[in-house]
């Protein structure tokens, strides 16, 4: 807790003091007389603006942090579509032909790809951009304390009690940025097209299968002077696929770090409640940018000071990055390994919960998910895992909160699917309905929602419910009772038709019918072992062990395209 609000937690009473304290409590009776009240109404009115102020610029910095991450998230997945995509394709058209993946653009098996890595990518965004936003946000800050003369100190920074006159203005700020759409992901305006990487696919597709092609003497099978139409078509169907599902990810579920400090550890009075009164000296806080801002007193210290550091330099504390079993390798290690290790952490207690899922021992399973999700909280899959195994105990609230946890980062099918059947346990049919429509607006032809849908809204009662506006169509046959032709079966769901794709100027071959499997390549990791009660201060190098342990790392860079088997 900051120094300035010390004074507002009691102190432990030494027993001895209190016994003297109570024997001359007659004689020191008129020293401690009873506030007046409207003494102590004022100090509650100050206290209150105080916490008013803070959860404003708290506010400010969450906002302006989500804006942050959707634009440069959005950056980043441009630079994916022009640089990855090509490679991305050449190995589908290898397995497939020219023009599978014009056919083949939108089908699951890209797009389950396409969220493991953008997820794997938006856990490493989600702290990487915090660390800068709050940093650019405490500079605007800054600026705008400095246009109204506000005194900051270049030895501490900017204390945020300064800025108590101008709250009017910060709420003004405040309310604007609320009132702005929700931050997501959309494609940069001022990026322009994928020329540059189509040009590049085009390039690759002649030199490997082209009539000229100094690797083989005649083209592959399907291979047509077309080619470079489909080529065309499918990268640009890719791309679109991309962002689609990019846009399926929440950017207000990210920055867990961040946003923990700036909304928990609240009190009616501005204080944190979240830890004993004490002095800043002595008590571990760091100085300079290290010392992140937290909304609650003296803000970022050293933010273009003498203690100013550089900010592609800057040590982190991430959480979860701390091992209870003392592995100690946090001070030494870059922001990205002490990612990877806890992701591989993260992971081991994650196959744990599986195999205590696969024996049924579902009390344990859940143990083990809760302790993946409090390592890597910024990966949505362990609270899937996690109402997996509530659904099977019963437990419908738990269940239910896992899979909101889960969809705040991302809306996922099976987020949607598992969050119905809680809620259709608890009575919520009306909700239940609703995230089942939302499970099949992602994947119309998922037969597990649709029957689901089905049994919940009988043809009798199938008028009961509105449709909803986020409502989709789909033609897969149920073997529940409804009716059997689609126009029917849109009826009785209250579905809109589904948009036929587009048609493209060439038609569909065999080779496109073909599935294809998508793996990621595991990744060894040399995972260091260290004796009980020891930390790495402790060893010296040569002492150190290890061991070799292979994880599922989704990436760009490392997978296999083949034909799928069966």
């Amino acid at each position: 807790m900051p120094a300035k609000y010390s004074h507002v937690k009691k102190r432990t009473t030494n027993p001895k003091k209190k016994a003297t304290a109570t024997i001359q409590s007659g004689k020191d009776s008129s020293r401690h007389k009873k506030l007046p009240n409207h003494l102590d109404k004022t100090i509650t009115n100050a206290m209150s603006a105080v916490s008013q102020l803070e959860r404003a610029i708290a506010k400010i910095f969450l906002i302006r942090f989500e804006q942050d991450i959707a634009r440069l998230f959005s950056t980043h997945i441009f630079c994916v579509a022009l640089i990855h995509l090509p490679t991305f394709m050449m190995r589908c058209i290898t397995v497939g032909g020219s023009s599978w993946v014009a056919h083949n653009a939108d089908c699951e098996e890209i797009k389950d790809f396409f969220r493991s890595v953008v997820s794997m990518d938006l856990r490493q965004a989600g702290e990487r951009v915090s660390t800068k936003s709050v940093l650019w946000s405490y500079t605007a800050l800054r600026e705008f304390a400095l246009s109204n003369n506000v005194p900051v100190c270049r030895k501490r920074g900017l204390h945020s009690l300064r800025l108590l006159p101008h709250y009017d203005s910060l709420k003004v700020h405040m309310d604007s940025l609320e009132a702005m759409p929700h931050a997501a992901f959309t494609k940069p305006p001022h990026l322009g097209a994928l020329t540059e990487g189509l040009e590049a696919l085009e390039e690759a597709c002649e030199l490997k299968y082209g009539e000229k092609s100094p690797l083989r003497s005649t083209p592959p099978p399907g291979w047509d002077h077309q080619w470079r139409i489909k080529v065309r078509m499918g990268y640009e169907r890719l791309a679109q696929t991309l962002w689609r599902v990019a846009r399926e990810f929440d950017v207000s579920g990210y920055g867990c770090v961040l946003r923990e400090k700036l909304t928990t550890k609240w009190c009616d009075c501005g204080c944190s409640n979240g830890s004993p009164g004490r002095d800043e000296e002595g008590s571990g806080v760091r100085s300079g940018k290290q010392r992140e801002w937290d909304g609650r007193g003296s803000g970022v210290l050293g933010w273009e000071t003498e203690e100013e550091e550089d900010i592609w330099d800057i040590d982190l504390d991430f959480g979860g990055s701390d091992s209870e079993d003392g592995d100690g390798f946090g001070s030494e290690m870059t922001i990205a390994q002490m990612m990877e290790i806890r992701f591989i952490k993260a992971e081991r207690e994650k196959e744990f919960g599986n195999a205590a899922f696969r024996r049924g021992e579902y009390q344990r399973a859940v143990k083990h998910y809760k302790a993946a999700h409090s390592i890597e909280p910024e990966l949505p899959h362990y609270q899937l895992n996690l109402a997996a195994a509530h659904l099977k105990l019963n437990d419908w609230l738990e269940a239910e909160e896992a899979c909101t946890k889960a969809l705040g980062q991302h809306r996922s099918i099976k987020g949607y699917y598992r969050r119905s059947k809680a809620r259709r346990m608890l009575g919520k049919i009306d909700d239940a309905v609703q995230d089942l429509r939302a499970a099949l607006k992602i994947q119309p032809s998922n037969n597990e929602a649709l029957d689901e849908l089905l049994s919940i809204l009988p043809p009798d009662d199938s008028s009961r419910l509105a449709p909803s506006s986020s409502s989709l169509a789909t033609s897969s046959s149920s073997t529940s009772p409804a009716p059997r032709n689609a126009g029917s079966l849109y009826d009785h769901l209250h579905l809109p038709k589904l948009k036929q794709a587009k048609q493209l100027p060439f038609a569909r071959s065999s080779n496109d019918d073909r599935k294809i499997k998508i793996s990621s390549i595991p990744v060894s990791y040399e995972v260091p072992l260290m004796p009980a009660g020891k930390t790495s201060t402790e060893l010296k190098p040569k002492d150190l062990k290890t061991r070799t342990e292979s994880f599922i790392f989704p990436s760009w860079e490392k997978y296999t395209v083949r034909l799928a088997t069966g």
